[in-house]
């Protein structure tokens, strides 16, 4: 599968099989997160790959009760190392360095059959207290990953002419 193939298939899978994913697959597809780039090259970040049942639970409860990510069979903790620095242009490194492996991750997974689900809504306290992460790092993701359940939806999206201005911003676009 090309990379504009796994964009297009790309979705946030919500039901898991009860399947392991092979490690060599899961190493391979974590991968990509190291490759990733970031700000100034200086990979402020850590993975934490939990695959422990008690764990996934507890993460699932702290994370809203979300069900679904205690169901796959591995969850991907992304983990800020420098959430104070701020690049020039006034945006915080962590939240773009890490969408970006993160987003390495969602890709890389589609091309090995896999699913995946951003989580945002969580309790930033309680996964560090599980994790044993100290304050000065900041939880910037979860993601559950396995074989999906279901099968593939509609994505839906805005028109492109919703989305893409040229050459100067457009506020007609704004609704």
């Amino acid at each position: 599968m090309d990379v504009i193939g796994a964009i297009r298939e790309r979705r946030s899978v919500r039901a898991y099989q009860n399947k392991e994913i092979p490690e060599e697959v899961l190493q391979e597809v974590l991968n990509t997160a190291r490759l990733a780039p970031s700000a100034s090259n200086r990979q402020d970040w850590q993975f934490v790959v939990v695959q422990d049942n008690e764990t996934r639970k507890e993460l699932a409860r702290v994370s809203n009760n979300q069900k679904f990510v205690d169901e796959a069979p591995a969850v991907i903790v992304a983990v800020s190392l420098n959430p104070q620095r701020i690049m020039s242009c006034q945006v915080p490194a962590y939240a773009v360095d890490l969408a970006i492996a993160m987003d390495h991750i969602t890709l890389a997974a589609v091309e090995k059959g896999l699913g995946t689900c951003w989580i945002g809504a969580f309790s930033q306290e309680e996964v560090k207290r599980l994790m044993d992460i100290p304050d000065k790092f900041k939880v910037v993701a979860l993601m559950p990953i396995g074989y999906p359940a279901d099968k593939s939806g509609n994505k839906l999206r805005k028109d492109f002419e919703q989305v893409i201005s040229v050459e100067k911003f457009n506020q007609d676009l704004i609704r």
